[in-house]
Order: structure tokens, then sequence, then C-alpha cells
């Protein structure tokens, strides 16, 4: 039997990585499940699941968990430092589901046992690439992408040399305001932008879709994972999302990943990596289809993508004041105290005002170093977020 943690399993990538496990109990071994607010739903897949623990973030409901374990034989924890240590804990392979650079630490804790990590958290390669990566290489781990997008770079790569590789191109949907006019997404909504017209995906992730710092993150990973300049780095707007990446090499070929929007697809292919297994996906009728659409994206009414590249090209810590400043604008709109286009506004803000305060940015990549500077950018943020609402 495989050993296999899930971190971040009340997530949608968690619950989806889930499913597959049920559909074959007898081939894994849960040794760990992590969860954040849905004790409920974490305490039925632990139980359901035999996972030898359970851990959620909020220390503050560890009774609440306790409770809906009693008598399971799960043992339960809470608090960051609990997760970190539960990726300690000895696995064939882990999914790295959690939301945001709190996925950094267990991330790397995982690697350090030379484990397969599949990593579905992308602010760990956006926060600290190179110290994931050489991480991984030091103890002979495997990193595995489940981005959907990176997942299908990494599957069109197989048996290709990267010195044949002429560009990358990641598709969007473009999200919930890809076909509205620019002068009405000042007053977009909460409900408006928790929307997504193709993919099944929490909250926040749903509304990084609508403004794109969802694919400017990719832009980063794709960097960061594949090793490539970012002038190699396109961006395609697809409004079907069903072919997820295309990789174009030296010769004129594209090699194109097609698929439903579904992502049990890109965990799959990580689960069962190097091998390829059945999967209760939808199977694609193209003649029904008929048509792919693609458009070139709008850095007018998407400034996060333009975002991205000014950060590829500051280098050092700015992937990590990146990061927090467009996870703290996030918050500031999910609380209604920043209108949906002033996102990118705190975000840009917060990397001028870190490029100028000290040398942040330009810090040397240790693990301290990248959660000392997400903490400096998220007050930055919190400031411009202020200043704005002034």
């Amino acid at each position: 039997m495989r050993r296999v943690s899930i971190f971040g399993a009340t997530g949608s990538i968690g619950q989806n990585t889930i499913d597959l496990i049920k559909r074959a109990p007898d081939e894994y071994d849960v040794v760990a499940l992590t969860g954040a607010s849905n004790i409920k739903q974490l305490a039925e897949d632990a139980k359901a699941l035999n996972a030898g623990i359970a851990v959620t973030a909020d220390e503050a409901r560890l009774p609440e968990l306790r409770a809906a374990l009693q008598g399971s034989g799960v043992e339960a924890a809470a608090g960051a430092q609990a997760i970190t240590e539960a990726a300690h804990r000895p696995a064939d392979w882990i999914m790295s589901a959690i939301v945001g650079a709190a996925g950094l630490a267990p991330g790397m804790a995982a690697l350090a046992q030379g484990t397969t990590l599949a990593l579905a958290n992308k602010e760990s390669l956006v926060c600290a690439g190179n110290l994931l990566l050489e991480t991984g290489r030091a103890h002979n781990a495997e990193i595995l992408p489940v981005d959907s997008e990176h997942s299908a770079v990494f599957q069109a790569l197989v048996g290709e040399p990267m010195d044949a590789v002429e560009r990358i191109i990641i598709t969007a949907s473009g999200g919930a305001f890809r076909d509205w006019p620019l002068a009405d997404l000042p007053n977009a909504t909460l409900a408006q932008a928790s929307s997504h017209p193709n993919w099944d995906m929490g909250q926040r992730i749903t509304i990084d879709s609508a403004s794109m710092f969802n694919k400017a993150m990719e832009i980063i990973e794709t960097r960061e994972f594949f090793g490539v300049d970012p002038a190699m780095i396109e961006v395609l707007i697809h409004p079907q999302s069903m072919i997820h990446a295309l990789v174009g090499f030296n010769d004129g070929a594209l090699m194109a990943h097609v698929g439903p929007p579904d992502m049990r697809h890109a965990i799959g292919y990580a689960l069962h990596h190097p091998a390829r297994a059945h999967l209760p996906v939808e199977r694609l009728d193209l003649a029904a289809i008929g048509t792919f659409e693609f458009r070139a994206p709008d850095d007018t009414r998407w400034p996060a993508l333009r975002i991205a590249r000014e950060v590829m090209a500051r280098g050092g810590l700015a992937g990590a004041v990146f990061n927090a400043a467009k996870e703290t604008a996030l918050d500031g709109f999910i609380g209604g105290h920043l209108k949906f286009t002033q996102m990118s506004d705190v975000v840009s803000r917060t990397l001028e005002q870190m490029d100028a305060s000290g040398g942040h940015i330009d810090a040397t990549m240790t693990l301290d170093n990248v959660l000392e500077t997400d903490q400096m950018a998220r007050k930055a943020a919190w400031d411009a977020i202020h200043k704005l609402g002034q």
C-alpha cells in the first residue's frame, strides 16, 4: 500500500484527491489529513479513510475536532506547527493543497523526507521557487505539478528535450468578467466575482481567476518549475477551458494538452505517475464541441499579468511580496474594503513600498526571510488598503 497524506484536504483539490483515493481504498494508507475550519468534513474524511492523524490549522477548533474523532482511533492536532510536524510523518506521496503561503513550510518538511510532493500550492513556487526546488534536489524528492496548466505542460514535455522548447502557452478562461465592459468592473460585487463559468473551485481561487491574479501566479510558477526565460511564457484566453496548455518547439510544432475542466485529471496524473490510470472524468466529444476559441489577454482588463512580469524582472523575494500583497488585497475585497479593480493597485503599491524600504526584496532566499518578508508585505498591503479607502 502507498502511504499518502493530503494537506488542504477540505478544499476543492483535497476533496478531489480524496474522491480518487476512496475509489481504490485498498491501495492507500492515509497518514495525515489537514484542513482549516471545516471540522465536520475533516473528521468525516479522516474516519472514512482511517487516517493516522487529522490536523486543523485553527488551534481554537481542536476540542471540536477531538470530539468529532472520539472513538475512531484517529489522532487529532491543531496549529501551524502541528501541520508541519504531520508533514514529517513518513509518506510516499503528499498532496500540497493548502491555500496561500501557509503551504510553504509543510511542503518543505515533506521534501526533506525525500517523498513525492504533488504541488497544488502555487504560492510555494511563487514565494520561494529556488528554495523549494533546491530542497527537493538535495533530498532526491520528486515534485509533480498539480495545477491543470502546469500538469499539462509537464505531460507535453515527456520525452522532449528542454533545449527544443521555444515557448510555453498557458491558457485562461478569463473568469467571471472576461466579457464585461471595462467601465463596469469597479462595480463588480463579491457574489459576481465568486462565480466561475467553467470550474468548480473555492471562493478565493475563483475571485483570483476573475482578476487573473491566479494566472499571474501561474506565469511565475511556470518560470520557476520549468526554468524557462519569462519571455518564452505566453497567456491565451480560452473560454472553453479544455486546452490547458501548449508547448511550442523549435521545429514549429505545438503540443497541446486537451481535457475536460476537471481537476481530477491533473491530480490523478500526479497520483499514478509515471503510469496512467483510468480516471472518472468526462471523455470529450470534439465533434460536438466544434470550435475552440482563443484571444489575446488585455493588460488593461487584467493588470495582474503585467505585474507578474514586473515581479519576475525584480527577482529576489519579489514573489513573496507579490503573493502576500495579493492575498491581503483579496481579503480586503472579500471584507468590503476594496473595489474589485483596486486589488491590483494594492499589489503594485506594496511592491513599490517594499522595494524602496530597506532592500527587503533583495534579501537572501531562506525560509525565515521568506516568512518574515511575507508578514512585512501583508502589513504594507493593509496600509495601502487603508490609504485607498480614505
